[in-house]
């Protein structure tokens, strides 16, 4: 089954639509295949991979109301193993409309069920709020990565989003975990980039990327063409960035499998030393 991520922040204007895209389209470079789902009412991933939001008869809207399956609403794009699960406008009105909805949390998680054996990722993109959308994406995702701007009020809003993963893990979703941190929107020039990501650091230690995204003009430049960085400038310091944090992901995830793989094998061994035990 593939591991599903939600890229989370409440705070606006930090990366995270950037990261959904650039990092979703490395992992598929890289030979995974990936799946975003965009859950933002603005559309930003749908319409900086290209798909024509104004087009779109098929989207997460009527997948979350129940009228389609996701299989119905997912597109092929610029990879041959990177798929959209494409959003637009008429997302913003669904919480009203599931207002009365038995389950309405569990949306999304319900949907998943009939793809999720399909890609190695499922990535989504939340909205920049803490509204009904992003309760769906937390409950039905495995973990998070948060993006944080490298600037004077980097950490203002994520006490509040780590109060919501609370509430989300002791109600709705007890297997929820921090993935981790990125650091986005780096400026090395200035002295309040470097105090920024000491003290993050020093907050959250290793849950912190070694990769850090600068702030490039290509990054800001390549949705305009509906394209991932990758394929609108690959030579750009953004996208080598986002290759190396992709790269840098899965090392980590193989590191848990096989650190995962050892426990279970050593607990397998006690199991049957405790059964040989009580046989003699």
């Amino acid at each position: 089954m593939g591991k599903v991520v939600a890229i989370c922040n409440q705070k606006g204007g930090v990366g995270k639509t950037t990261t959904a895209i650039n990092l979703s389209a490395y992992l598929a470079i890289l030979h995974k295949k990936i799946l975003l789902i965009d859950m933002d009412p603005q559309g930003n991933a749908t319409s900086g991979l290209g798909v024509n939001k104004a087009a779109i008869n098929n989207s997460m809207y009527g997948v979350l109301l129940g009228n389609i399956q996701i299989s119905e609403a997912i597109k092929n794009i610029h990879i041959d193993n990177f798929f959209i699960a494409p959003s637009n406008v008429d997302l913003t009105g669904l919480e009203i409309e599931l207002v009365g909805a038995v389950a309405r949390e569990y949306k999304l998680k319900n949907a998943l069920k009939e793809v999720a054996e399909l890609y190695d990722y499922i990535i989504i993109d939340t909205p920049p709020s803490l509204g009904l959308l992003t309760i769906n994406s937390l409950t039905a995702c495995d973990s998070l990565l948060v993006p944080l701007q490298c600037e004077y009020y980097a950490l203002e809003g994520l006490t509040k989003l780590l109060e919501t993963i609370k509430l989300v893990k002791d109600n709705l979703n007890a297997g929820i975990e921090m993935e981790g941190i990125i650091l986005t929107m780096a400026d090395f020039r200035t002295k309040l980039t470097h105090e920024v990501i000491d003290e993050i650091r020093s907050h959250f230690g290793e849950k912190v990327y070694k990769t850090i995204v600068p702030r490039n003009i290509r990054l800001s430049e390549a949705p305009s063409y509906g394209l991932p960085v990758a394929l609108y400038d690959e030579a750009s310091v953004g996208a080598q960035k986002y290759k190396e944090l992709a790269e840098e992901i899965l090392e980590r995830h193989i590191i848990i499998s096989s650190e995962e793989k050892e426990i279970d094998e050593r607990n397998q061994k006690i199991s049957e030393g405790e059964q040989a035990g009580s046989r003699g």
